[in-house]
């Protein structure tokens, strides 16, 4: 059976690779791992949304949604120093990653590792960042968006990419629907950058 980084618990042999990248004005030594999503390299969809989009200005709970080994947790949790990051996988090896990348960028104690079930309710977010597992395929992708986007605050935000040809313009419509407000704000090497906020009664 082929192996995807989105198993839970990858049982392809165990190798790591360090990934430099600069984002938003600071150079992150991240080290990446076998089995999970983009080892050995910052992947395209994530180097677009980064360079499309600045940081975030103010804020105080973040998401980076499907994390793989911690890019944009990172990020976020060095560029907002007095924010809380939660970065959420469901591959196990990703969030040991992640976790190794936050004590060595020395923000683990602003960021929080998790699986989806260990995010309390309660949290709500300023912000949600994510180049989401498309290839889980289109029903688990919209289950996925719609269990965490109405999870933002009021005045959040979600900025999501995508690669057009994975149907990035079918999902902004399909957000819309839903009662999202869904704007493409940047395209570039093939994908799509959406900027996704709530709905308030009938704004």
């Amino acid at each position: 059976m082929t192996e995807h980084y989105f198993t839970a618990d990858p049982s392809s042999a165990y190798e790591t690779t360090t990934v430099t990248v600069r984002i938003w004005g600071h150079e992150l030594a991240l080290q990446s791992a076998s089995g999970v999503f983009s080892h050995g390299r910052l992947d395209t969809g994530t180097a677009v949304l980064v360079r499309e989009v600045g940081p975030p200005e103010v804020g105080a709970t973040y998401l980076d949604l499907g994390c793989g080994y911690g890019v944009l947790a990172c990020a976020l949790a060095t560029v907002l120093p007095d924010a809380r990051v939660w970065a959420v996988d469901v591959n196990e090896r990703a969030l040991a990653v992640a976790r190794g990348n936050t004590e060595r960028l020395g923000i683990a104690d602003r960021v929080n590792v998790a699986r989806p079930d260990q995010v309390p309710a309660s949290v709500r977010f300023d912000g949600i960042w994510s180049n989401p597992p498309i290839r889980i395929g289109k029903a688990a992708l919209r289950s996925l968006l719609v269990q965490w986007l109405p999870r933002l605050a009021d005045d959040g935000e979600a900025m999501i990419v995508v690669a057009k040809n994975l149907g990035a313009d079918s999902l902004q419509r399909w957000l819309v629907e839903q009662g999202f407000r869904c704007d493409r704000v940047a395209s570039a090497k093939g994908f799509r950058v959406l900027q996704v906020r709530a709905q308030h009664g009938s704004d």
